[in-house]
């Protein structure tokens, strides 16, 4: 499975890069922050494909296709091109992100950033690596940390002012903001680079691989408004937004001590 995951990766990785800065075909999805292209839908084609023949048994959820459910406990979850609007504008801030479940948990994660070749792999309980080098977040203070911090367009309005309250929170607590609003700022919280990030608007394929990479590296990746993080991989679940926070237990414990304060 490992080894598939990987030539999954790589293989929409090698589209992504040799379609990029070209010339492409959009289409605006739910919103007007969310679009697609022909590259999306080739590389969720390309995926679900090696996963099919390999394992056609076994259950997938994509971004673009949506869920195609074989009652198995085993449960792919893709996204096969995670920035999309990135891609588009030319910006190199993109990549693929696939995750496999054992029911209800990721227990082998992956993600691809093929402009600079940088492959993130974890498996339960034997850690995260960044092409074969053993990650560890570092602790530090929030003071001390570059934050990164995301938010798309949204007609309620409670929920925008309600991440524009998290936004000063981190302006007036961490050292400067930074914001990819794609996997790379969850990577760089897997790297220690970015000592803590903050997503208010995401989707199941989109944390499903950082969450077991960030915990892997030693840190968390939690949901911003409730106790525990519950991955919903049914039909409907396809629709619910997590409000998310990666990063350190310290810097965790900490930004939720600033923030009970407030």
């Amino acid at each position: 499975m490992k080894e598939l995951l990987i030539s999954c990766l790589k293989a929409a990785g090698k589209i992504q890069k040799e379609n990029f800065n070209r010339k492409l075909h959009t289409e605006q999805k739910e919103s007007i922050c969310s679009i697609v292209t022909e590259v999306d839908l080739l590389c969720d084609k390309i995926i679900t494909d090696l996963i099919s023949q390999t394992y056609p048994d076994h259950t997938i959820l994509t971004e673009e296709t949506g869920l195609t459910s074989h009652h198995s406990k085993y449960t792919w979850v893709i996204d096969p091109l995670h920035g999309t609007s990135n891609f588009a504008a030319g910006i190199p801030w993109f990549g693929v992100l696939i995750a496999l479940f054992d029911n209800d948990l990721p227990v082998l994660a992956g993600a691809y950033l093929p402009m600079d070749d940088l492959l993130y792999i974890a498996e339960t309980g034997k850690g995260a690596f960044l092409n074969n080098q053993k990650l560890s977040i570092p602790h530090s203070l929030l003071k001390n940390s570059l934050a990164g911090f995301a938010i798309d367009y949204s007609d309620d309005t409670a929920s925008v002012e309600y991440g524009m309250d998290i936004y000063r929170l981190l302006i007036k607590n961490a050292r400067n903001i930074r914001c990819t609003n794609s996997l790379v700022d969850l990577m760089m919280v897997a790297e220690g680079k970015l000592g803590v990030a903050v997503n208010l608007f995401t989707k199941i394929w989109d944390i499903a691989a950082p969450w077991l990479i960030i915990k892997e590296a030693g840190g968390s990746l939690n949901h911003l408004t409730e106790n525990e993080m519950a991955f919903d991989l049914s039909e409907k679940g396809l629709s619910k937004n997590y409000p998310v926070i990666a990063g350190s237990m310290p810097i965790l414990s900490e930004f939720n001590s600033i923030r009970n304060v407030k």
